[in-house]
């Protein structure tokens, strides 16, 4: 997933920063520290910070919602123990702190609430497991190779069909790292094509990328998102799908008209032409095995199963019949732990219908929640970030400091400013699950002072970590990726550059629109 991108390079396999070999032993090259190891030092840092920053409180609303205007400095009532503790038990309190409603501060519980993170680091573990189980039918990766060489005679519509497929894939479970599977098929059909190696890198990497930067109801992104800034995940899903429609349709754009520009003059490459690069035949690319029966049900019922999750969470009444939900009977309202039981059923059904037996299938549950209980850590340990801001009182004062800068703006230019802001963060935090549990606990009251609705705050956010993330050196996706089609980092920047722009410019017009009708 790109949300769970913990600052791996290009690999493990030898290979520097350029996918080209620096010669060097991988252990004198330094890398960016992983996210486990950047909210370390975020834990310890803002944990230092609270006993300079001075603790205040905003008064609530009848929604829980801080009150303009209200903030107020308050005595700081914990002991430098107190702290202390607080520092060590963050971890687990991030998992499952519950808030004392006399105090106000999180304490060790066994249910969760706003403060702690079970139901969302449950839910995590559910899309592995489902994930994975559907991997191990080969479905997906058979699917997605037989569309390729079906197209491999028809270059433009094999460009477009895996963009789509890619971009769709993103926006709906944050396809990105199993991306790198495909480097293999699809470099050398491209190069077949006539097109070059950097075709197939802006292919893989931004069509699936530019779903992600889109995501409508992306667990990792939007549903972490929401759940810490106390919204439906269906909230604000018209203005995405817009944007998803939009964004992808410039970068397939994009790509083709510089996939054109090689094929007519191949001087024009950015990635340049290794041997045998131009002498390969599109009819030598190997056919992949056809569909099974089951595989064609497991592709079927995967698109499924997110469709539901779409009507499941979006939130009908507001949408067609007002705001009364009871007025509307198919309205579900389904959050976390109903979503968490889908997919878990999903991923049963899906493993018995491939036929992967007992074993098989209890197995590849197993290891998609060992795959991705990673993800879930970093959401617990950004979270026990939140309880420490929280227990000190300094949360409300670091929202009190920002007020001002929001107060007189306009919507529109609030909405710019989250994106602008949060794409430095996105390149210190890759995990998008983290940057997320961090930020939203701030930007989201934010938008109640601005008079934005919340879900467009997380739209600016989802939208700042994607355009990052198109470039981080920072992810396995990228770098990982680079090196597999081997393509140098410095050549893939000047592909991207003018796209970023081209998306830039989209995400700001996108934001404003959706400030102006909020």
């Amino acid at each position: 997933m790109s949300a769970e991108t913990s600052g791996a390079g290009a690999g493990t396999d030898g290979t520097g920063t350029d996918g080209t070999g620096t010669g060097e032993p991988e252990s004198r090259q330094w890398k960016f520290p992983t996210a486990y190891t950047v909210l370390a030092v975020v834990t310890l840092a803002v944990w230092a910070l609270a006993f300079v920053i001075p603790p205040g409180r905003y008064a609530l609303d009848d929604e829980g919602r801080p009150v303009q205007g209200s903030y107020e400095r308050i005595d700081g009532d914990q002991s430098f123990g107190d702290r202390l503790y607080d520092l060590f038990l963050s971890p687990v309190n991030g998992l499952y702190g519950v808030q004392d409603p006399a105090t106000g501060l999180v304490a060790p519980g066994n249910t969760g609430d706003l403060y702690g993170a079970v139901s969302v680091f449950l839910f995590v573990l559910a899309v592995g497991a489902f994930i994975t189980v559907t991997f191990a039918t080969g479905a997906l990766d058979r699917g997605i190779g037989r569309l390729a060489h079906r197209l491999r005679d028809r270059g433009i519509l094999l460009v477009l069909g895996v963009m789509v497929v890619f971009a769709i894939a993103g926006t709906v479970e944050g396809f990105a790292e199993e991306t790198l599977g495909f480097y293999a098929l699809l470099v050398p059909l491209t190069l077949a094509l006539g097109y070059d190696r950097m075709t197939a890198v802006g292919a893989i990497i931004l069509g699936a990328g530019v779903g992600v930067l889109c995501s409508t109801v992306n667990p990792f992104a939007t549903g972490t998102a929401s759940s810490a800034a106390g919204v439906a995940i269906g909230d604000g899903i018209g203005l995405r799908l817009a944007m998803l429609v939009v964004l992808t349709a410039a970068t397939i754009g994009y790509v083709l008209w510089y996939a054109r520009r090689v094929k007519k003059d191949p001087a024009k490459s950015l990635s340049g032409w290794q041997d045998g690069d131009r002498e390969a035949s599109a009819s030598e690319a190997p056919v992949p095995d056809p569909l099974t029966g089951r595989q064609r049900f497991a592709l079927w019922f995967v698109a499924l199963t997110f469709l539901f999750m779409i009507f499941a969470i979006i939130p009908w009444a507001s949408v067609v019949e007002g705001p009364d939900a009871a007025s509307y009977p198919w309205q579900l309202d389904w959050y976390f732990p109903e979503l968490t039981a889908m997919f878990l059923v999903a991923a049963v059904v899906t493993g018995i219908v491939a036929g992967l037996g007992e074993e098989g299938l209890t197995s590849k549950i197993v290891a998609g929640f060992g795959d991705f209980v990673g993800a879930g850590l970093v959401i617990v340990l950004a979270r026990g970030v939140t309880v420490i801001m929280n227990n000190a009182h300094i949360t409300d004062t670091v929202l009190h400091s920002l007020e001002g800068v929001v107060s007189g703006t306009s919507s529109g230019v609030f909405a710019v400013a989250v994106f602008v802001v949060n794409i430095p963060l996105a390149f210190l935090i890759p995990s998008t699950s983290g940057h997320a549990t961090l930020a939203m606990p701030i930007m989201a009251p934010l938008a109640d002072f601005a008079g934005v609705p919340r879900s467009l705050v997380i739209t600016a956010w989802q939208s700042a970590s994607g355009w990052m993330n198109l470039i981080a050196p920072t992810t396995a996706v990228v770098m990982g990726g680079l090196a597999l089609a081997k393509v140098r980092y410095d050549r893939y920047l000047r592909f991207v550059a003018p796209l970023l722009l081209i998306l830039f410019v989209l995400v700001c017009a996108f934001l404003v629109l959706g400030a102006a009708a909020s």
